[in-house]
């Protein structure tokens, strides 16, 4: 070959490298893995404003550790779990994320809580190659990834997105209710805003005006002009981009005008709480939904074992947070199985996009990743609550 060719040669060979798919070039990390142990880590909002979530979701995390390493652990490896509290304060996160990494050494940030504190701390995990799994918040950004920024190919979900799970369950309600004035009252945060795209898109898809879209500051706890306004404007349905106690709050006013208005809640509603602690201002709801609540006297088989053996380990009553922590430790467990006894952090990201699907004890819809898609499910239900219980009222929605 002539010099010439050789250099045309490296030339081409230097521009491929360079054009090679990011996915190739992203950097996983081996820290915190061991003959015999494998550490993750988590924070959760255990003494801030959404502790009633993420006190149940580290005991559902702790429990399934727990049973894993009963068992034997993974392929012969425990778990750690180094647990935080984030307070629900961004700025805890990063403090907590930065110890995690630079002291505790973990593999992978399991169930992360929050929107605003997943956002703050996941840079810092993917510079570290640190795989962030399943937080807690259906937020776009813990999931869609830029192909040009091949660390962002840490970040996967398994939660059911707002956008999404709103537009099925108001599409399932518009078509089979027969509501013609929707509206819409949402918290005016990320969550919120969440709530009205999909609230918004799905109305821009059938053709239909929204009767009226009003917002609260997040914290606050009087909804009567909200509540007054809707009504005033002829409100038919009202989609709730709502928690629990605003839930309950905005429900409870309607009734105290005298107002009998259907209400379809954003998948936060769908929890325990919400039936008891609002009782009959309450009944009625519907709710955006992934799963069946189960509750203990009715349950069967491994469902009901685990509800049995919640209440022995933590004194209370499991319930759908504890649910959403206990699956995000069984998940990662499940991948990291599959990606073999010569563990890496390589190795578990392949298994990961092997497109491979995780059933639940909860008859959850499986998650299934791929190179491509980073989010486990969009499927929906919608839910009610009957005589102070959720009841299934139609599954499997799409929009």
């Amino acid at each position: 070959m002539s010099n010439t060719l050789k250099a045309l040669s490296l030339a081409v060979g230097a521009l491929a490298l360079t054009h090679l798919p990011a996915l190739a070039q992203t950097k996983v990390t081996n820290e915190g893995i061991s003959p015999t142990e494998i550490v993750i880590g988590t924070h959760q909002d255990l003494s801030g404003p959404i502790k009633v979530w993420g006190v149940p979701v580290s005991n559902g995390m702790k429990m399934a550790v727990e049973e894993i390493n009963s068992a034997g652990g993974i392929n012969g490896r425990k778990l750690k779990l180094i647990l935080e509290d984030n307070g629900y304060d961004p700025k805890k996160a990063v403090l907590a994320s930065q110890k995690m990494i630079e002291r505790d050494k973990v593999f992978a940030m399991v169930g992360p809580m929050g929107s605003p504190t997943v956002l703050a701390a996941q840079d810092i995990l993917f510079d570290a190659g640190v795989l962030q799994l399943f937080p807690l918040t259906a937020a776009e950004f813990t999931y869609r990834f830029d192909p040009a920024k091949p660390q962002e190919r840490l970040k996967f979900n398994n939660l059911l997105p707002y956008v999404e799970s709103t537009r099925a369950a108001l599409k399932f309600m518009m078509e089979n209710k027969a509501f013609k004035k929707p509206c819409l009252m949402h918290q005016d945060d990320e969550y919120g805003k969440s709530v009205l795209d999909g609230f918004t898109h799905q109305l821009e898809a059938m053709k239909v005006q929204p009767a009226s879209v009003t917002s609260y500051k997040r914290g606050a706890s009087d909804f009567s002009a909200q509540v007054a306004k809707m009504k005033s404007d002829g409100c038919d349905l009202v989609v709730l981009g709502t928690v629990i106690r605003e839930t309950i709050g905005a429900m409870g006013e309607a009734k105290k005008l005298g107002w009998d208005v259907t209400f379809l809640g954003a998948t936060p509603t769908n929890v325990l709480e919400v039936p008891a602690l609002g009782k009959e201002a309450v009944e009625g709801l519907y709710a955006a939904a992934a799963f069946e609540i189960p509750y203990e006297d009715t349950a069967k088989g491994k469902v009901k074992d685990w509800l049995v053996n919640y209440k022995k380990m933590f004194n209370a009553d499991a319930n759908t947070q504890a649910i959403i922590g206990y699956n995000s430790v069984m998940t990662f467990a499940h991948y990291v199985k599959k990606a073999g006894k010569d563990l890496t952090g390589q190795k578990v990201l392949d298994a990961l996009e092997s497109g491979e699907p995780f059933q639940d004890i909860f008859a959850s819809p499986p998650s299934i990743f791929s190179k491509t898609n980073h989010l486990a499910s969009t499927v929906t239900q919608v839910q009610q609550i009957k005589n102070g219980r959720w009841v299934l009222v139609k599954e499997s929605l799409s929009f």
